[in-house]
């Protein structure tokens, strides 16, 4: 596959972001590329358009259908896997938002919740008040994305223009 200037940017600049994000650039770059094609793309394609090694887009691809951002299809005629990913940059953003939940806040709130629960006299009133407040806060944002997660895409969109506006109602 060739890369336009502007599809390589993207690609490149995806990767600098995903490490930044906590994931590997490659993987980052992957998806990226994945993203951009018009078709689905076997292994040997990816790796030859982005010059990596071929084991590291075999590992890149399953960290990226662990995150449920890239699926498996078949090509009539060829035995190979090809590999292609959701094109809806908001569907994209709710698998993320979804697997970052699942692997970084429910198991926060668990171990916010074992804290207050656990929390006796020999813990400071000061420290149950701000271990309680984070809980607090973390169920309620919690909340709100099961709220966002729930709404058609269309209404997404609409969602986040109507809570801009409302933002800058209040202040």
């Amino acid at each position: 596959m060739q890369l336009s200037p502007v599809m390589e940017r993207f690609v490149m600049h995806w990767g600098e972001m995903g490490s930044r994000w906590g994931v590997n650039r490659t993987v980052a770059q992957i998806h990226a590329l994945l993203f951009l094609s018009e078709r689905p793309l076997h292994a040997e394609d990816i790796a030859e358009t982005l010059g990596v090694a071929r084991s590291n887009v075999s590992t890149s691809l399953k960290e990226l259908q662990s995150w449920e951002l890239v699926h498996v299809v078949h090509v009539k005629g060829d035995r190979r896997d090809h590999f292609e990913a959701q094109h809806d940059v908001r569907e994209v953003f709710r698998t993320v938002a979804e697997g970052r939940k699942r692997r970084e806040i429910d198991p926060t709130l668990t171990v916010l919740r074992d804290c207050v629960t656990e929390a006796g006299k020999e813990t400071p009133q000061m420290v149950r008040t701000r271990i309680k407040e984070t809980l607090d806060f973390m169920e309620l944002m919690a909340s709100l994305f099961t709220e966002v997660k729930a709404l058609p895409n269309a209404g997404l969109s609409q969602w986040v223009k109507a809570s801009m506006k409302a933002k800058n109602l209040l202040g």
